[in-house]
């Protein structure tokens, strides 16, 4: 399958093809991922089942990474079908098995656990997403991934993953390729994977999460100011550069048309970057 160029920026040749390796959804926001073989898109524009769920406190905010690290202590794991998880902490205490649907017990335990009263909340139809403007998949490379463990002894590549939570990770030809899947501000690039048509927003800026160890919470000395560091001089040709007001960016936001919707990403599939408007 030929891959022909975006308008404007250097030709991407078959040989530096992007496949898509990992699927991940987070299925309550904040909480341990799921890797599928394949994932269907939401009228929303998002995965199903990613960040369909998500813990409030009694004010209505988020209870999430940004806010408490305590996030981190809680480890899940889903069934099947995702309408139960098992919840336990990290150090192997508490470890309670919940049918999603029946919020009191569920609640109950993330209530005990944060030492203040939370409630379970749903959105099957649209999730949570953190950026609403750009509410579709976020895209990386494992070889941006491998590129950043680079920078940082000790860390390893899953445990970056579970840092930076992206959902569609790519085989590519070079660490981080995807920079070319956006353009200048307000000029989305469009692509396509598989048989899902994208839009290429931004790359994603990152909050405090990624700056801390994915099982303890622990803060990563000077992660942020690092990485930022790296990444100044780790754009790919044809990037565009004048969407890094700062450096702390990893992975790219998108947005998926409402056409799109029932359509099923899969593993395999190929990114195309050939315009598709």
């Amino acid at each position: 399958m030929p891959l022909s160029s975006f308008a404007g920026r250097p030709e991407i040749s078959y040989e530096s093809r992007m496949v898509l390796r990992r699927i991940v959804i987070h299925p309550i926001k904040s909480l341990d991922g799921v890797e599928r073989p394949s994932a269907r898109i939401t009228p929303a524009g998002s995965l199903e089942h990613d960040r369909a769920w998500a813990i409030f406190d009694a004010a209505g905010d988020f209870v999430n990474g940004k806010r408490t690290a305590r996030v981190h202590e809680i480890r899940s794991a889903f069934s099947e079908d995702l309408r139960e998880v098992r919840l336990w902490t990290a150090a192997g205490e508490n470890a309670a098995d919940f049918v999603l649907a029946e919020r009191g017990p569920i609640d109950a335990w993330l209530s005990e656990f944060f030492g203040f009263r939370v409630e379970l909340r749903s959105d099957l139809a649209s999730g949570f997403p953190d950026d609403m403007v750009a509410p579709g998949p976020t895209i990386a490379s494992e070889q941006s991934l491998a590129e950043v463990a680079d920078w940082f002894s000790g860390l390893s590549i899953e445990n970056l993953r579970r840092r930076f939570r992206t959902n569609l990770e790519f085989d590519a030809a070079e660490a981080f390729a995807e920079d070319r899947l956006f353009g200048a501000e307000g000029e989305p690039r469009s692509f396509r994977v598989g048989e899902v048509a994208f839009l290429g927003l931004n790359p994603c800026q990152r909050c405090v999460v990624p700056t801390r160890d994915p099982d303890s919470g622990e803060q990563t000395a000077r992660f942020a100011r690092r990485f930022a560091e790296f990444r100044r001089e780790s754009l790919p040709d044809g990037a565009c550069r004048e969407r890094f007001d700062h450096f702390y960016r990893f992975a790219v936001n998108t947005s998926v048309p409402a056409t799109e919707a029932g359509r099923t990403l899969r593993v395999g599939d190929l990114l195309d970057p050939s315009p598709w408007r």
